[in-house]
């Protein structure tokens, strides 16, 4: 297991190189001096032009591109993520602003959307070809087909306006900085983004199970006399999951996405909507750090994924050697 771990783990770290090249060679292009994406305004503003050169000496603004982005990319790794075009804040500090909100609004969509998406597919699944499965299918066609800022949009005019049972957008109020304060503000835009994710993992997990339930080992755990439940959860739900939770880490992009919608929508102080911010404003920097920043967490997300599967099913790691 070990072994494995490390190898997919060294998998990881160059596909992690080439999005941080690729970030560093947009960078590169960006018009204006790289100085005043490296340092504050304040003291920019304070050096007499010898000080400026001083500087890109320092920084290694002047040396060929290979030693550039190996003092950048360092610099990435010790935190220091340059500054804001358009605000001229430090990029490092606005990521940390938002990027807690983001993670907190993307683990409550896809806590709900896996809790609800596996419980309705196995329901689908079990009794299928019933009406319980017809109104299922019918949920997820139209989980999948109605646009996020729709439902948002609906939530807000339902939920937070006519019925007044949650907030119309924000993520705090004034001093009220607990978890359990947040909640109201999480709930609406949490489920309105795991509702896309809940139809689409409904639907792979009855197909999934589906296919399991029609194992020959399935129907032989039958003829021994097994409870109906005991085979459904045992021998087919079980042995169902790991495709499940493949579907389910390669939509993580869908859902990191999906914030960004959301976040518009519901005023959340998130990463989306400073990506959005940036966009507009042409804050490049901004955006591709950014960028790189979620780009970092969906390849760790699926090395979490092959660990968890190896972890599952030790015959993968076993095919993987062989």
């Amino acid at each position: 297991m070990l072994k494995y771990f490390i190898t997919r783990l060294a998998a990881v770290i160059p596909k992690l190189l080439v999005i941080s090249l690729l970030i560093f060679l947009g960078l590169e292009v960006l018009p204006g001096d790289p100085v005043i994406r490296s340092i504050s305004p304040e003291t920019y503003e304070q050096m007499t032009p010898a000080q400026v050169e001083t500087l890109r000496e320092a920084l290694g603004i002047n040396d060929n591109m290979a030693v550039r982005y190996i003092k950048w990319f360092g610099r990435i790794l010790r935190g220091d993520f340059g500054y804001s075009i358009s605000s001229r804040s430090n990029i490092g500090f606005m990521l940390a602003a938002r990027l807690p909100a983001t993670l907190e609004l993307a683990a409550g969509g896809l806590i709900i959307a896996t809790v609800f998406g596996l419980i309705l597919g196995f329901i689908s699944a079990v009794k299928q070809n019933t009406p319980i499965d017809y109104a299922l299918t019918a949920f997820s066609m139209a989980g999948v087909s109605i646009p996020e800022f729709f439902l948002g949009m609906g939530a807000i005019l339902i939920f937070a306006i006519k019925l007044k049972w949650f907030p119309t957008g924000g993520r705090l109020t004034y001093g009220k900085e607990a978890l359990f304060d947040r909640l109201e503000f999480l709930v609406l835009p949490a489920v309105c983004l795991g509702i896309v994710l809940i139809a689409t993992l409904m639907r792979f997990t009855r197909n999934s199970m589906l296919d399991v339930l029609g194992k020959d080992y399935v129907k032989t755990a039958r003829s021994k006399g097994l409870s109906e439940i005991e085979v459904n959860i045992s021998h087919g739900f079980r042995n169902a999951i790991i495709p499940i939770l493949v579907i389910l880490i390669f939509r993580l992009p869908m859902l990191v996405s999906g914030t960004v919608v959301i976040e518009t929508v519901f005023n959340y102080p998130g990463m989306g909507s400073l990506m959005i911010s940036a966009v507009t404003g042409a804050d490049m920097p901004v955006v591709m750090i950014g960028t790189m920043i979620i780009s970092g967490a969906i390849l760790i997300s699926s090395f979490l994924l092959d660990i968890l599967i190896a972890t599952l099913d030790p015959r993968i790691r076993y095919e993987k050697r062989g």
